[in-house]
């Protein structure tokens, strides 16, 4: 007599085939894991592929480089934040609690271990890999200083406040958030800050700046 088997029977036929969007997730969450471990250099492209699941084919049909694996990491963090600032996210709120809300998400991003670990693997390597140090300013700084200016343009077009040049001023702000906690704890001196002092320091940065230029 045949015996019978307890538990759930695997469905017949071949696995579900995932998504190309949902294969670069596990990519790029593989990648960030391998950089942050091993730096640019010592990261092999067919590691990442190993730690992701997948074949190394299918690693290079969807991002052929490392340069571009780099990249796909930094602008993954940097995507998440730009959806937290956007006008749906802040638009109907007042200046000052708007601006908290950027700071937050500003500081967050960039005060986050893996930010920091990323930024010393970029300053570490960038002599010897320049392409990374194109990538991290293209992304994490450029990218996120316009959407800042952005939102103080806008402010100013309001009537709320004014600003000779956003442009500066938006750097400005940015510096006044985070330069000195990131500073500090790439230099190993100080435990990056937790949520709250975050929202503390954001909380005081926004009235300060918009106590100087408010109308």
């Amino acid at each position: 007599m045949g015996q019978i088997h307890n538990g759930v029977s695997r469905p017949r036929g071949r696995p579900p085939i995932r998504c190309d969007d949902d294969t670069r997730r596990l990519i790029i969450e593989a990648a960030r894991q391998q950089f942050e471990a091993n730096g640019y250099a010592a990261t092999c492209m067919d590691d990442v592929a190993q730690d992701a699941g997948i074949s190394t084919k299918t690693l290079y049909r969807l991002i052929p480089t490392k340069a571009d694996l780099f990249r796909s990491v930094v602008s993954d963090r940097i995507g998440r934040f730009m959806l937290e600032i956007d006008d749906e996210a802040v638009g109907a709120l007042d200046p000052v609690a708007a601006l908290e809300q950027i700071l937050i998400a500003y500081g967050t991003l960039t005060l986050d271990p893996g930010t920091i670990a990323i930024f010393r693997l970029v300053i570490g390597e960038s002599e010897r890999f320049p392409e990374i140090a194109a990538a991290f300013h293209e992304a994490a700084i450029v990218r996120p200083n316009a959407a800042m200016e952005g939102w103080l343009r806008r402010q100013c077009e309001r009537g709320l406040i004014r600003l000779d040049d956003p442009h500066a001023a938006s750097g400005m702000l940015r510096g006044m958030m985070i330069m000195e906690p990131q500073r500090a704890a790439m230099l190993g001196q100080q435990a990056v800050p937790d949520a709250g002092e975050i929202a503390c320091r954001a909380r005081m940065a926004a009235q300060l700046f918009l106590s100087g230029c408010r109308v």
